[in-house]
């Protein structure tokens, strides 16, 4: 498999889908103006600074989200987990820890073997990614990486890679638990930087659908549903699409994700939860 194929194959079975992405970007010479979005939040604005104080949040330590994958012709693709694993100082801030993991199953397991797993942690109080990690085993290949994000003049820490972003940047797996932690009916759209550690897009998310009902393994469910998309130098990624319904509840839970990506139709759906 291509490293364009493994990067999309990756991207829906750790959702980091959530933020589509096209050819690979130079960590040397990119530049994006970071547009720091203000949402309305609970039960005022919070702006994605480093001043923000913490908000309350919809998740807590311990909870655990279980999906099932279904992608293209294979009902039953993949699993994926995904974990609020704890809070942690991280180069002098306090984050939150968070994982998800991914399994192919058979018969897709037999020609493509995948069991990656992704670790991001955000800042507690403006959800800017401070250290991402991948490790990623598909196809017999294991590609480990771990990526300390920093802000121009910020300290860097000399053993984690760093990676100069503008304030504000968020990483795949932190803006999924950002888009979660927004009051979608109080606030339509949302924008921000996001960098997986190849591709840097601005994400662009707003509110389809206030209130609808969805059905998915884990019952039914009252839901807003929105669509994310991904932007280059001003510029839409067509070929990729993503839709995300949130529960109309106190934990904003991520119901149903679908994704048109260049390799197929992808349905993520809960099948089980634990808090």
């Amino acid at each position: 498999m291509d490293s364009k194929r493994r990067h999309y194959a990756r991207n829906f079975l750790l959702l980091a889908a959530i933020v589509p992405v096209a050819a690979a970007f130079s960590l040397q010479t990119y530049a994006l103006r970071s547009r720091v979005l203000h949402s309305e939040i609970a039960a005022g604005k919070i702006a994605a600074n480093r001043s923000s104080v913490e908000a309350p949040m919809p998740f807590r330590i311990g909870e655990t989200l279980n999906y099932d994958v279904a992608w293209s012709a294979f009902s039953s693709a993949a699993t994926v987990q995904l974990c609020v694993t704890e809070r942690r100082e991280i180069l002098g801030s306090r984050t939150w820890h968070f994982r998800a993991s991914a399994h192919t199953l058979s018969p897709l397991r037999t020609f493509m073997p995948v069991d990656d797993q992704i670790d991001s942690y955000t800042d507690a109080a403006t959800f800017e990614s401070r250290q991402y990690e991948t490790y990623l085993f598909e196809m017999g290949k294991r590609d480990n990486q771990i990526l300390h994000f920093v802000v121009p003049g910020q300290s860097r820490r000399a053993s984690a890679p760093a990676v100069v972003v503008s304030p504000g940047t968020l990483d795949p797996l932190g803006a999924l638990y950002m888009l979660r932690r927004v009051d979608w009916q109080r606030t339509p759209e949302l924008h921000a930087p996001v960098f997986d550690g190849e591709d840097l897009v601005e994400m662009r998310a707003h509110l389809d659908v206030a209130n609808e009902i969805v059905a998915v393994n884990a019952g039914n469910f009252s839901v807003s549903c929105i669509s994310v998309h991904g932007y280059e130098n001003g510029e839409e990624l067509k070929q990729e699409s993503l839709s995300i319904c949130f529960a109309n509840d106190a934990a904003r839970t991520p119901v149903l994700l679908e994704a048109e990506i260049p390799l197929g139709s992808v349905r993520i759906e809960l099948s089980s939860s634990q808090r």
